[in-house]
């Protein structure tokens, strides 16, 4: 059997924290190519496959003398050698951040990079991305990235938008959304549902955990057996919780929690909370994995227009979205959907459906080799 094209996957950090399962998903999907994963670091949450991953830390004080030397001046000779001897077609660099530090390794290799823009690197005002080193260095090599690089990569019609506006050349961009593993995420039956709604990710101001906690509040006035759960952490994970404990008469707080115990709070609940806004930075959302992978496992999602999520959840057929911030509204969806059985098993229904249409594994994963095969052949 003819031995697959070498595909890298370049992520300019450790590989791969929980939130960044999308990533691992979508290399791991791939049939007419092999994906090695080529980054930082690794971690022991989510890793990738040790004998197709390359990192520049390897270990012990070395390793982090290297990952260092790597981060200021973007040298790191062995790193180098062990991708040239991969012989790869393509390097397709996760996060436009990341695109502008493939660029000296596509270049070196001499091989098309393609960079996806997933949210805040598409959406993020410039003088808050000039705050750190590894943003700054992204903004010097803009332009050349725009130059560069063979193909964008949008998660969503919106993210497409925001590169356009920003002098991304049309030609260059292409809409490809994430994908779910439909056979990992799907219901069991016999588990059954409680009275919780579900919130998964991070707490940061994008998120808008703040205006689910006001509408939890409202709900529970009338239903006061009703429960939020969130999982996730982040920044705002003591301000919050402060919130809740004035606001709210049942709330959990679950911290990180791994795939599996995601999956099973999804199987439990009665739908899922995503009430995202456009932070203050300008950072949005792509298109949130979590939103795909909870109507695969038929859990009605309740969210906002923002962003690619309108992509992603058919508002009165999968879920409800409201304006952002209208969390008076977020709370009469909510409660629409607790004490309508009829419409919940409708949406629930309806979100599997829709998932397995459009968003599955199998499906975006033959749309993401098509588009490798378009930039092989210099269609695109």
């Amino acid at each position: 059997m003819p031995k697959k094209p070498a595909i890298v996957f370049y992520r300019h950090t450790n590989l791969f924290n929980y939130p960044e399962t999308f990533i691992r998903t979508q290399g791991e999907g791939l049939q007419h190519f092999t994906p090695y994963y080529v980054g930082l670091g690794r971690v022991e949450q989510l890793p990738p496959p040790v004998e197709r991953t390359i990192v520049v830390n390897q270990g012990g004080v070395v390793g982090k003398a290297q990952e260092m030397f790597y981060r200021v001046w973007g040298i790191a000779p062995r790193l180098y050698r062990q991708v040239r001897k991969l012989d790869p077609v393509l390097i397709h660099a996760h996060f436009g951040t990341d695109g502008a530090k493939a660029l000296p390794l596509a270049q070196s290799l001499q091989v098309p990079l393609l960079v996806t823009f997933w949210g805040y690197d598409a959406t993020a005002k410039d003088e808050y991305l000039q705050r750190s080193y590894g943003h700054r260095l992204y903004l010097r090599r803009r332009e050349v990235l725009k130059r560069e690089a063979r193909l964008f990569i949008a998660v969503s019609g919106f993210i497409k938008e925001k590169l356009v506006k920003q002098g991304f050349p049309p030609e260059k961009i292409v809409v490809h959304y994430n994908a779910v593993d439909t056979e990992t995420f799907r219901p069991d039956p016999a588990v059954a549902r409680e009275p919780v709604v579900l919130y998964v990710g991070r707490l940061v101001e994008k998120k808008g955990v703040e205006y689910l906690i006001r509408a939890m509040a409202q709900v529970q006035v009338e239903m006061p057996d009703t429960e939020l759960v969130i999982i996730g952490d982040g920044p705002l994970r003591p301000k919050l919780e402060e919130s809740a404990m004035k606001l709210l008469k049942r709330y959990r707080f679950l911290g990180v929690q791994p795939p599996g115990v995601v999956r099973g709070w999804m199987n439990r609940a009665l739908l899922l909370g995503t009430p995202s806004v456009t932070a203050s930075t300008g950072d949005s959302e792509g298109m949130p994995t979590v939103v795909l992978e909870a109507q695969a496992m038929g859990l009605p999602v309740v969210s906002t227009v923002h962003s690619g999520i309108s992509e992603a959840v058919s508002h009165g057929e999968t879920g409800f979205l409201v304006a952002e911030r209208d969390w008076e509204m977020l709370a009469r969806c909510i409660a629409r959907l607790l004490e309508d059985e009829t419409l919940w098993q409708r949406f629930s229904r309806k979100g599997q459906e829709r998932m397995h249409s459009i968003f599955s594994v199998h499906n975006q994963t033959r749309e993401l080799e098509n588009i490798y095969d378009r930039v092989l052949r210099g269609d695109i």
